[in-house]
């Protein structure tokens, strides 16, 4: 469980996020929405320490960071996954090097323990036998999949994904979708994931947030978003026409 409460964050006089409240639970895809510039890259920053909040709290497990050792906060990156937007994988690692490295971070297991993981995490996003490839080797999709096994070979309890369809087909990224949210239940991790792909909000938002100007203007879940008369979420949502359209469907239901 993560708890937010009061976050604001400015740089120089742009104030960027503005009182955010806001709970991520464990075994839920959470997501987080909005237009570029409203807040959401600075907030998933902000929850991985990335940026220090000028005020408010956040709290893991009803633990503040600043109440925290130094051996919890330590603990506490271990129990941090990321996939990052385009993947960011070492070229020059091979997938089994690219997915040992958390382990060699953080942790002082041996080589055979380390590399009994990495085989588990590549099995379980379904990429058995491709430790001696590399990145190039591989597709998008191959690629964000070695990033997930990454995110998930320490066994965190967070996971934040920053874009993670981005750049994808449409196809691969509801492959991509089914296995973060497969995850997140099997192993019931609070899963934090900023996106601009609607089809993520429509089949896998468990819970969403809407940012605007650095304040939470809306939250609920993929059911609730077709429903919603709150005119900011239905503008930025429903801008296609295709999306106008299954918006209506739905609603005429």
């Amino acid at each position: 469980m993560i708890e937010v409460k009061g976050i604001y964050k400015s740089f120089g006089e742009a104030s960027v996020l503005k009182g955010i409240d806001a709970s991520f639970e464990p075994g839920k895809t959470s997501l987080i929405i909005g237009q570029s510039g409203s807040g959401k890259t600075v907030f998933l920053k902000t929850l991985l320490g990335l940026h220090i909040p000028d005020q408010g709290t956040i709290s893991y497990n009803g633990q503040t960071t600043e109440s925290m050792s130094i051996e919890e906060k330590r603990q506490l990156k271990q129990d941090l996954g990321m996939v990052f937007q385009g993947s960011a994988l070492f070229d020059s690692l091979t997938v089994e090097e690219n997915v040992m490295f958390p382990l060699k971070m953080f942790t002082n297991q041996s080589k055979a323990e380390m590399l009994d993981r990495v085989n588990f995490v590549l099995n379980r996003v379904n990429l058995k036998n491709s430790n001696h490839k590399f990145p190039a080797e591989l597709s998008g999709g191959m690629q964000k999949r070695v990033a997930i096994a990454r995110a998930i070979v320490t066994n965190p309890k967070y996971l934040f994904c920053d874009e993670p369809n981005s750049g994808l087909d449409p196809r691969t990224a509801i492959v991509i979708d089914n296995l973060i949210q497969e995850i997140t239940d099997e192993y019931q991790i609070t899963t934090v994931i900023n996106t601009h792909d609607m089809n993520s909000v429509m089949e896998i938002g468990e819970k969403i947030i809407f940012l605007k100007d650095g304040l939470k203007e809306w939250e609920g879940t993929s059911n609730d978003i077709f429903k919603t008369d709150n005119e900011a979420v239905v503008n930025f949502v429903y801008s296609s026409n295709l999306f106008k359209k299954v918006r209506k469907a739905y609603l005429e239901e």
